[in-house]
């Protein structure tokens, strides 16, 4: 959790400075100085208050923490929206309201979304090199092909998966990894051809595999 000194500090240096001029007692005063004053006596006086309000309407020191310096923030870049200070206080309050409720809405759309998630994931089928040597148990040539898979570089199993599992296209492929469409297809041929002489070396023979297990036939043994 951020110390208070840290926060305001940060909600300053975040948004742009005012540079009008002014002139006070025959010298020279920025205005971005007369804000920064105002803005640390904002804070200074009502810092405690806006955290107290926090902490008694959300669930940890961090969330709390979260919700005073967006309200603060909020403060900053609307300074000139800010009422005297006698008047400021419940301004504060409100801000945080509003933040808090744009929080819990932020909250409430993450949990569906990963309700949603989560439902679908349990319909998709994810066939992974250990399911299928499982699958394959029986057929050494199958499982073979899980070991050799397992045994390429990150990178080359990467952009196998993209084209096996995702079923991607060399252009989809280059989105994904970006890079230009000519170096994707190159990374592509040189990984199955690394694959293909993994398996040449294993005394696979490629053309007697059976064919993938369908979905429906791995689904039990991906979960």
């Amino acid at each position: 959790m951020k110390q208070p000194n840290e926060e305001r500090h940060a909600c300053v240096e975040m948004c742009p400075a005012r540079r009008r001029p002014s002139r006070a007692g025959g010298v020279t005063v920025r205005s971005t100085d007369l804000a920064e004053e105002r803005f640390r006596r904002l804070y200074d006086l009502h810092y405690r208050d806006v955290l107290a309000y926090a902490l008694r309407r959300t669930e940890g020191a961090d969330r709390a923490a979260d919700v005073v310096a967006d309200t603060f923030l909020t403060a900053w870049r609307r300074l000139d929206a800010v009422p005297p200070d006698g008047e400021a206080r419940p301004w504060l309050f409100g801000v945080a309201r509003r933040v808090l409720a744009n929080h819990r809405r932020g909250a409430r759309r993450r949990d569906a979304l990963v309700e949603r998630l989560a439902a679908e994931l349990v319909t998709v089928p994810i066939t992974r090199p250990d399911a299928v040597e499982a699958f394959g148990a029986g057929d050494a040539s199958l499982a073979e092909v899980g070991r050799a898979f397992r045994a390429l570089s990150e990178r080359d199993r990467e952009v196998l998966t993209l084209v096996g599992w995702e079923g991607l296209g060399s252009q989809e492929v280059a989105t994904v990894l970006g890079c230009t469409h000519t170096a994707a297809r190159l990374r592509l041929h040189r990984a199955r051809r690394r694959l293909a002489t993994a398996l040449d070396g294993a005394g696979v023979d490629v053309l007697a595999i059976p064919p993938a297990p369908s979905p429906a036939t791995t689904e039990g043994l991906t979960r």
